[in-house]
């Protein structure tokens, strides 16, 4: 479900980074983003700052038939999953390396 920037390099790299900026929010990336954001990010308040253009895109994304409670659940679900697939696999790699004790 989730846009693959390497896949689609018509998307800045920073896209899900420098728009999502504000207080309340989490957002959790690789290294080499991270990197990124301190080579050429911007530092500023962005995730609210238009709100009647947040409300008129969400309308539009409606009136196209788009459930968003649904998008919403969809990607929370994706992102769970993501990180427990991560923690497993840091565990096993753990046990593994304690089983060379």
């Amino acid at each position: 479900m989730g846009v693959d920037l390497d896949q689609e390099p018509a998307y800045p790299d920073l896209l899900y980074v420098d728009s999502l900026l504000g207080p309340a929010t989490v957002n959790t990336m690789p290294e080499p983003t991270l990197r990124a954001f301190e080579d050429h990010g911007t530092l500023k308040r962005t995730v609210d700052a238009d709100p009647d253009g947040a409300a008129a895109a969400l309308s539009r994304l409606a009136d196209a038939g788009v459930d968003m409670l649904d998008v919403e659940q969809t990607l929370e679900d994706e992102g769970v999953n993501s990180f427990s697939k991560s923690f497993d696999e840091l565990l096993q790699s753990l046990t593994d390396k304690a089983a060379t004790f």
